[in-house]
């Protein structure tokens, strides 16, 4: 039987959550407000108001430097991770574009592969799903479906769009048609060998396996169906006991099947306050700084420049081995081990102190 790990209370009823791909930061829709979260320590690092009605979704690019935020009031805002990390506490960061072009509330996100150079794939309930550019924040395509858009993901090379409908179809738009539109109209009578028809009911959620012959979709109807992509049957049904609200695909973890296997590094409380606002003993507390490579200030070696020695010091031992100087191999080992042992010591307070 599962158990719950950790209990945290957010400051209202959470509408949406994801979390970076790296795994420093999360994300959290609370009304119209978005919540960002370091995973380490816990601390709440920003609060953005931006929105004017409840959010709906949220999602990360890929290299987590950019996110995307959908909401009830028909926009998309795309926001620079660093640029609201590094915003002062008393203003609001400016997104980096504002996508006003749905004229209903909009029901979903989803990005592709690239970071800041990658498409995104707006739904919403105006019947139509859009595809962006996220670096010049350019309108790609338009497409109008018969139904609200529940839905939408793209699949690994982005040949194609999946959109999920109010009335429990999924459809299938090909990216690389010819001729070039901008704004197109999915005919579903036209169409016919790229619609998926099984739910009975709304579809929540899509995703598409890595290699692309797979899509997984939720709806509210009850159940999670498994769909082969080329045929368009549906492999397998799972029933669940209420309306599904999320499914996606995910590669196993490496410990998954063990017994014995649990979190590593204990998940800390998220605050309820902006980090460095709190009246209490943390502002005196202490800080860490680290130096990298050419930022350091003393004249010594850097770590990435001692790395580089050690790595060559590790190969002339292999070559000098070979040749039986066993003398200068035993004051080579030593030093590595010193070494090690010095970088074991640094990790360890690192790791305590985080």
């Amino acid at each position: 039987q599962d158990q719950l790990q950790q209990k945290i209370i957010c400051p209202g009823p959470v509408t949406c959550l994801t979390a970076s791909p790296n795994g420093l930061y999360i994300l959290a829709g609370v009304a119209e407000s978005i919540y960002l979260w370091e995973v380490s320590n816990g601390n709440l690092l920003a609060i953005l108001n931006r929105h004017y009605q409840d959010l709906t979704c949220l999602c990360f690019t890929d290299d987590s430097s950019h996110f995307l935020s959908g909401a009830k009031d028909c926009l998309a805002l795309v926001w620079n991770l660093y640029s609201v990390l590094q915003a002062e506490p008393s203003q609001i960061p400016d997104p980096r574009h504002v996508w006003s072009r749905h004229s209903l509330p909009i029901t979903d996100l989803c990005c592709g592969f690239g970071g800041p150079l990658a498409r995104a794939a707006t739904a919403s309930l105006d019947q139509t799903a859009k595809l962006w550019e996220i670096s010049s924040g350019e309108l790609l395509l338009s497409v109008l479906f018969d139904v609200g858009i529940m839905a939408v993901t793209l699949d690994l090379s982005e040949y194609h769009m999946f959109c999920g409908g109010m009335d429990g179809s999924i459809f299938q738009v090909d990216l690389c048609a010819w001729p070039v539109q901008r704004d197109r109209t999915f005919q579903t009578e036209q169409e016919n060998g790229k619609v998926f028809k099984g739910h009975r009911n709304q579809v929540t959620c899509l995703s598409v396996s890595t290699d692309g012959s797979l899509l997984l979709s939720g709806s509210h109807d009850e159940t999670v169906r498994l769909w082969d992509i080329q045929s368009k049957q549906c492999l397998k049904t799972m029933n669940h006991k209420g309306p599904v609200t999320n499914a996606f695909i995910v590669l196993a973890p490496a410990n998954m099947f063990n017994p014995d296997g649990k979190p590593s590094v204990p998940l800390p409380k998220f605050s309820k306050h902006l980090h460095g606002t709190e009246s209490n003993d943390e502002q005196g507390s202490e800080g860490v700084t680290l130096r990298l490579g050419l930022h350091q200030q003393e004249s010594g070696e850097s770590y990435l420049e001692k790395a580089e020695k050690m790595y060559s010091q590790m190969y002339s031992t292999r070559e000098k081995n070979l040749v039986g100087d066993q003398e200068h191999l035993t004051i080579q080992v030593s030093e590595l081990e010193e070494e090690v042992s010095t970088l074991r010591k640094i990790n360890k307070n690192l790791f305590d102190f985080s």
